[in-house]
């Protein structure tokens, strides 16, 4: 009698931890249906763990994917509703065939494209539904500091810029109405500028210097993301890292009508009024019919194409496409991963019951019956799936969190990703071991008792 529970006891501990916590949380029935397959399971673990490996990477691959798409996706199209869904953005773009006229008591060519005064009145006078307009000119110039020089864009626009185009200030001010009556010596600028020119003080009531002209700092702007930056550069807008705001008519003042570069030994000359207008739509259902028309009144006024009009509503309707079709690209490729893992769960589950031919035809013989067949196979093809989707699930939502640490790109693990990974893991469980289960059940008894 005292022998017993002493071999009880030692078979309790030698049985794997799983089993042991199935006891209190199971009926009896599905208790032995599992203990059966953790034991079987556990017999040849590291078959099972390679097949295991198989559903982890798949699971993973599709929460990660999923995850960088999306991060990716939502960036995109967050700056650009950072440029205004009611915005129509006209662009001046210099033409492949460069049109060179000659200025009057001078032997040097000036190339003459680009938008004009005379385009925004008429877009102002002609369209309707027109509420704001935004010009800006930009010239490329090296701004100095002391020693420090940075290559930087001059933009000079109006005080209504960084509501319009969603680029506020970080630090001091933006320039007013008087600061563009006055032509006042006044500048802003950028995140990236600021830091370059000044990386160890404040550059707020500070002077930078553009060629011979001196201009006082009185603003920093926030900075601007990767994704705009390249945005802009597909837009055909000006990508510069550095930037540099100053007053309208500053600009006008400073540089004129015609600017001139010297760089390099090279010597180069445009006249281009305006490089940049932003138009926002009192309407957001009208900014596709404005952005048609302000096409109709440029193509009257220009005889080249010398512009290039940029609707961010039609780039963020295009982004939103991008991402289905990127999201079912990843998708398809994690789904044959996932495939690849159930195959493995059947190529294995069928040599498992080519093994327990034997065991099958004694369970058989004890009044088993094909049910409890079908069900011990498809518990093990399910647990190995299921395991390997928990671990899948933790190793996909760990991976995103690395490439945001470690690359600095945004990533977004939404919460429908890991619960239709992990669905997918158990269906694949069931649909890759019915048929080894069905093949167990359906042996004979006789049979499966003589074979060795």
């Amino acid at each position: 009698m005292n022998s017993s529970p002493s071999a009880n006891s030692a078979f309790a501990t030698k049985q794997p931890v799983p089993l042991r916590f199935l006891n209190s949380l199971a009926p009896a029935r599905l208790r032995r249906t599992l203990r059966l397959a953790i034991k079987s399971l556990w017999l040849h673990r590291l078959r099972s763990l390679l097949t295991v490996l198989g559903i982890v990477f798949g699971v993973c691959s599709v929460i990660a994917m999923l995850a960088i798409g999306e991060g990716a996706s939502f960036e995109a199209q967050e700056q650009i509703k950072n440029l205004g869904s009611q915005n129509v953005i006209l662009h001046s773009v210099k033409p492949p065939e460069e049109q060179k006229v000659s200025e009057k008591g001078s032997e040097s060519y000036v190339l003459q494209y680009g938008l004009s005064y005379t385009d925004l009145k008429s877009i102002r006078s002609t369209i309707s539904g027109v509420s704001i307009l935004v010009p800006s000119r930009i010239m490329h110039e090296y701004v100095w500091n002391i020693s420090r020089r940075v290559d930087c864009d001059i933009v000079g626009t109006v005080p209504w810029y960084p509501e319009m185009r969603n680029h506020h200030i970080a630090r001091g001010r933006f320039f007013t109405d008087v600061d563009m009556e006055a032509s006042a010596s006044v500048c802003v600028l950028g995140a990236d500028t600021a830091q370059a020119l000044f990386p160890l003080d404040s550059p707020l009531g500070r002077d930078v210097r553009v060629g011979g002209d001196y201009y006082r700092v009185i603003g920093v702007m926030e900075p601007r993301g990767k994704a705009m930056k390249t945005e802009e550069s597909q837009s055909g807008a000006k990508a510069a890292a550095q930037e540099m705001f100053i007053p309208l008519e500053t600009a006008k003042t400073r540089y004129g009508e015609v600017l001139m570069k010297f760089r390099s030994g090279s010597f180069s000359a445009e006249r281009v009024q305006l490089h940049e207008v932003t138009i926002k739509v009192a309407n957001r259902e009208q900014v596709l019919q404005v952005a048609e028309a302000v096409k109709a009144v440029l193509k009257h006024h220009h005889k080249k194409k010398d512009y290039e009009v940029v609707v961010p509503l039609e780039l963020l309707k295009r982004a939103e496409r991008t991402k289905q079709i990127f999201n079912i690209v990843l998708g398809s490729i994690a789904a044959i991963s996932l495939l690849v893992g159930g195959i493995g769960i059947m190529n294995i589950m069928l040599a498992t019951v080519t093994e327990r031919t034997r065991e099958i035809g004694i369970r058989r013989a004890l009044g088993a019956k094909r049910r409890d067949i079908i069900t011990q196979f498809l518990v093990e093809a399910v647990m190995l799936s299921g395991v390997g989707g928990l671990f899948g699930v933790a190793l996909g939502i760990t991976i995103p969190l690395l490439v945001t640490w470690f690359a600095a790109m945004k990533t977004i693990i939404t919460l429908w990703s890991p619960i239709i990974a992990f669905s997918i893991s158990g269906l694949v469980g069931v649909a890759f071991g019915l048929y080894p289960a069905l093949r167990a059940a359906n042996m004979d008894p006789v049979e499966a008792l003589r074979h060795e």
